[in-house]
């Protein structure tokens, strides 16, 4: 089970919908700092005029320093934001306590090292969800949506492609400390420490708070043709949280999955593999399969090594 103790009342199931409304104010409130705070310091951290900044969002602007500038933006107002609103509402908003000491005591080295062919496996997977995802097909009274879904969809394809094109080692050590794993710690801080938890006492039910969670989590990435997959990754990270009862679990999980995509890119750039994000190698089935039997395999195994945590542990109530 996941751990989130707290007696305040604002927490009470009754008081749901202001304790949503109070925790998205804060979360979007932080985002405005931070990305307010990291505008207001590019130019004097990496030497790029204010006039050059937004052009940065696009992608567009050929400076030494502006990829350096967007993974700072992107680490002190993504991964660090997410964090930070997430320890304000649970210490200053609710007053809660997550139980670190009781969360690393749950941790086995041997089930850690599950989460390495667990994920794999499940990547594999998950391909099949990717290809169906990205061929979706809409009915033309919703041909606007469409366009406008691959119109963000490309967009975002230009900034991550800029993002991940590392010019030096540097940079690639950067971009996986902010991408993989800061981005990694902060979400699952925010989305299963903190929201997982919350819908899991409001439905009562543990599985509905991990998909709405999921759900959350896909949709403020404002990708339509990765939602599915993102949402099932969510999803994972959700259950490994509920049957460990540690959050290092999916906070690890997390990490490499984006570590993976950032070194599979770099090796790419090196000529050492092939490997392209916009156009994803065609799946097989056999594949598809064979990611299956491996991640329910070790799924089977996570759960099994962590019984005694989801057969006695509980997340304590709200008031």
């Amino acid at each position: 089970m996941e751990i989130y103790k707290t007696q305040s009342q604002i927490a009470a199931k009754h008081n749901w919908i202001l304790s949503l409304v109070v925790l998205v104010l804060i979360t979007f409130g932080v985002l405005a700092l931070t990305q307010g705070l990291a505008l207001i310091l590019i130019p004097f951290m990496f030497d790029i005029p204010y006039d050059d900044i937004l052009p940065l969002f696009e992608g567009q602007l050929d400076h030494p320093n502006g990829r350096a500038a967007m993974l700072f933006l992107q680490g002190l107002g993504g991964g660090l934001a997410y964090f930070l609103a997430a320890y304000l509402y649970i210490k200053l908003v609710e007053k809660a306590d997550l139980d670190w000491k009781q969360q690393f005591n749950r941790v086995k080295f041997n089930v850690l090292l599950i989460i390495f062919p667990l994920l794999f496996g499940f990547i594999l997977f998950d391909s099949a969800i990717v290809e169906w995802n990205m061929n979706i097909s809409f009915p033309s009274f919703m041909s606007g949506f469409e366009r406008f879904a691959r119109e963000m969809e490309d967009k975002a394809m230009v900034l991550t492609k800029y993002l991940t094109d590392f010019q030096s080692p540097v940079e690639f050590l950067f971009g996986l400390l902010v991408i993989g794993v800061m981005a990694g710690i902060g979400e699952e801080y925010l989305f299963r420490g903190l929201i997982q938890p919350k819908f899991h006492r409001y439905t009562g039910n543990a599985h509905m708070g991990i998909w709405i969670s999921a759900f959350i989590f896909s949709a403020i990435h404002f990708q339509f043709y990765g939602f599915f997959p993102r949402m099932f990754l969510g999803a994972l990270f959700g259950y490994l949280y509920l049957y460990s009862g540690s959050l290092v679990y999916p906070m690890l999980a997390h990490v490499l999955n984006n570590s993976f995509t950032l070194i599979m890119v770099y090796l790419n750039k090196l000529g050492m593999v092939e490997f392209n994000m916009e156009e994803p190698d065609d799946f097989s089935w056999y594949t598809v399969l064979m990611g299956l039997i491996v991640f329910v395999f070790c799924m089977r195994i996570f759960i099994s090594q962590n019984r005694n945590v989801t057969s006695h542990g509980k997340m304590a109530e709200g008031i």
